[in-house]
């Protein structure tokens, strides 16, 4: 029970396609997903654990872990089958203003002829059902996503936008997977994990096995930033957050995200913000 054919998802851009909302769901045996029709946005559907059972309109396919399906906004969606086993899946709506198709063949990100004009539009072409090469990273990105639920939509809204063209990215990429983009995807899901930890790159070296110059090599040629660059902004997007969101001292998030002191984080903060820790609180928390 699988889906027939490799098709894809094809959004000229601009405008991009935009972040709508996301959230997560569990099925237990014998629950399957809602019937719905024409719900007027895209529904990317990414499993955690446990399979879906999902049809369109007259095709099927079976969602294991790490695997994503899109779903049309236009189209018929129903289940197959109950799930046979407890199963938890990220869900995300998005909406396309602008044009798009739905293709066998994976056209071209961009004629040849657009890639020498600076204004030419992108072709993002979405693989309509796709495992993902690094799933732990795309549910993080959801998870960031449904974090800043909570958030006022004033402060949020560019966040999500930036998380979700990520997420694009992600999903985009998985059918142009390359040595050097695994490692890097592995060196950011360690450096997400252990991020309040003291790091190095001697320490990401043992932990990933391979030689600190060819992580740095991979985390440049795909990230456009060294492993310890990638560290210092994640630290302090995620200081951001808790500026935001909670009422801890400065002192406590500058430990909580691996700052062993305040004054550097501040400084840090700073230099890349143009605000102190507390006017980036008082600017945007209320």
């Amino acid at each position: 029970m699988v889906g027939t054919g490799s098709t894809h998802l094809s959004f000229l851009s601009p405008p991009l396609p935009y972040y709508v909302e996301c959230g997560q769901a569990t099925y237990m045996p014998g629950e399957q997903h809602p019937d719905r029709k024409q719900i007027g946005f895209f529904d990317l559907i990414l499993v955690d654990c446990g399979k879906l059972y999902i049809g369109e309109n007259g095709r099927q396919w079976e969602v294991s872990p790490g695997q994503a399906l899109i779903l049309r906004p236009d189209g018929s969606h129903y289940a197959v089958q109950a799930c046979e086993a407890t199963t938890r899946f990220y869900w995300l709506h998005f909406q396309a203003a602008g044009e798009w198709e739905e293709v066998e063949a994976r056209p071209a990100s961009l004629p040849v002829q657009a890639r020498e004009r600076r204004a030419a539009p992108y072709r993002i072409v979405l693989p309509k059902y796709a495992s993902l090469p690094s799933p732990e990273l795309a549910c993080d990105l959801i998870r960031r996503l449904m974090e800043l639920s909570t958030v006022l939509r004033s402060v949020a809204f560019w966040e999500e936008q930036q998380l979700f063209a990520d997420l694009l990215k992600w999903v985009e990429d998985a059918e142009r997977d390359s040595p050097a983009q695994r490692l890097a995807e592995r060196t950011e899901a360690y450096i997400k994990r252990h991020f309040q930890s003291d790091l190095s790159n001697r320490k990401l070296a043992e932990a990933l096995h391979f030689h600190p110059n060819y992580i740095t090599r991979c985390m440049q040629e795909v990230y456009r930033c060294t492993p310890m660059e990638y560290l210092h902004q994640y630290r302090l997007d995620q200081a951001k957050l808790l500026l935001i969101k909670t009422e801890w001292p400065i002192a406590r998030i500058a430990e909580h995200v691996g700052f062993h002191h305040t004054p550097y984080f501040s400084s840090c903060f700073r230099k890349k913000e143009g605000l102190s820790p507390l006017q980036f609180r008082k600017q945007y928390a209320k």
